[in-house]
């Protein structure tokens, strides 16, 4: 079984809440999807995809994806795509970095590994704990009594999760701003709900205590990804009495060595593009579960094709550690494949399909970009 084409789809995916508003006066309307299918000598298919958050948001952006995927492609026709960890390995010795470019072939090599023996991407990856997994909310920043407006209507959803944007400017209201925002989002509470309180990488230690500060008594979250470096990290770890989820900054198996080694943070946020694909990803979590550190599984945004590939290495995080997984396809307006997954009152699970369980909208997708091979 060896890689004998390569295709490139590209499509824009509007944000479904028209902007999307991030720390330090980001904003975004729409994001640039790279898909990949490979075909096998066999005709085994798969899928995979990489969708940056704009480029501003860690070092990569839409251009530079399509760029490392056409420096890559060639490298693995012929290449046998259940060898993932040999996959990996050329993929690296190929281009230095680039993660982005490297999360599409990855996951499409993973998605028809499962559909050549017949098994699901989560029984490849050590199998399904079966127990429904909590979704969460991406609420980006605004005013405090919409952003709690939105947590209540996702909540309405069934998500039990809720992420909270936050890193005003000084200008826009600074701390002060923040503390209105993380007060009024977790004014109604209910039981079982987790909140991450997400920075992005946009607070100072300095901006992060004043707004701690200003914070009413009794609130449960996590503060995610206050700062955008490791010393401003470790020193607000020092001084923060709530518990710190690394996100931006766990890129690398390093990173969550370093994490662990040095007790920067309290877990981490694994996002698959930003890890460089399901099989990086693997190694993230067998590290974060040696070292204790809760896990949120998630990609940095993306439609179907994206989300199928977090509810399968989601599965696999043991319950007590996994804290939720992001439905990345309810973010975007353009549905570009059926997943196959079970949605309940407690979350969803993958439903039992080989691979990762999709259907892609070809018609949707339209024509390659790129081709590489027969």
């Amino acid at each position: 079984m060896k890689i004998s084409r390569i295709e490139l789809y590209t499509t824009t995916l509007p944000y479904s809440g028209g902007v999307y508003r991030l720390s330090s006066g980001r904003t975004y309307e729409s994001f640039d999807a790279s898909i990949i299918r490979i075909t096998c000598d066999d005709g085994t298919e798969g899928w995979g995809e990489s969708t940056p958050f704009g480029s501003t948001y860690i070092a990569a952006h839409s251009l530079g994806t399509r760029a490392g995927i056409a420096e890559l492609a060639p490298a693995l026709l012929g290449r046998d795509p259940r060898q993932t960890d040999r996959i990996a390995d050329l993929m690296d010795s190929t281009l230095v970095g680039h993660n982005h470019a490297k999360t599409p072939f990855d996951v499409a090599c993973w998605d028809a590994f499962g559909k050549s023996v017949g098994l699901p991407v989560c029984d490849l990856l050590g199998g399904s704990t079966d127990v429904p997994m909590p979704m969460i909310s991406s609420i980006h920043a605004g005013d405090p009594e919409e952003m709690r407006a939105r947590v209540a209507d996702h909540r309405g959803r069934g998500y039990r999760g809720h992420s909270i944007k936050i890193g005003a400017l000084d200008a826009e209201g600074g701390p002060s701003l923040d503390a209105e925002r993380i007060t009024a989002c977790l004014a109604d509470r209910r039981p079982g709900e987790f909140f991450l309180v997400d920075a992005n990488g946009g607070l100072l230690p300095e901006t992060a205590l004043r707004m701690i500060h200003l914070l009413p008594s009794g609130l449960d979250f996590v503060l995610e990804a206050p700062c955008a470096t490791w010393r401003e990290t470790i020193s607000l770890r020092r001084r923060c009495p709530f518990p710190i989820v690394v996100d931006e900054l766990a890129q690398l198996d390093g990173d969550i060595a370093l994490i662990a080694a040095q007790d920067v943070a309290d877990g981490i946020g694994l996002k698959i593009s930003k890890a460089g694909g399901l099989t990086p990803g693997r190694r993230h979590r067998d590290i974060a579960r040696a070292a204790g550190l809760t896990v949120s599984v998630q990609d940095t945004v993306g439609s179907s094709i994206a989300f199928a590939a977090i509810v399968h290495l989601g599965a696999t995080v043991p319950t007590r550690l996994l804290r939720c997984v992001l439905n990345c396809e309810d973010m975007v307006r353009l549905k570009t494949a059926h997943v196959d997954a079970q949605f309940t009152e407690d979350g969803v699970l993958p439903a039992g399909s080989p691979g990762l369980g999709l259907t892609v909208d070809e018609d949707v997708l339209g024509d390659p970009d790129m081709t590489w091979g027969d």
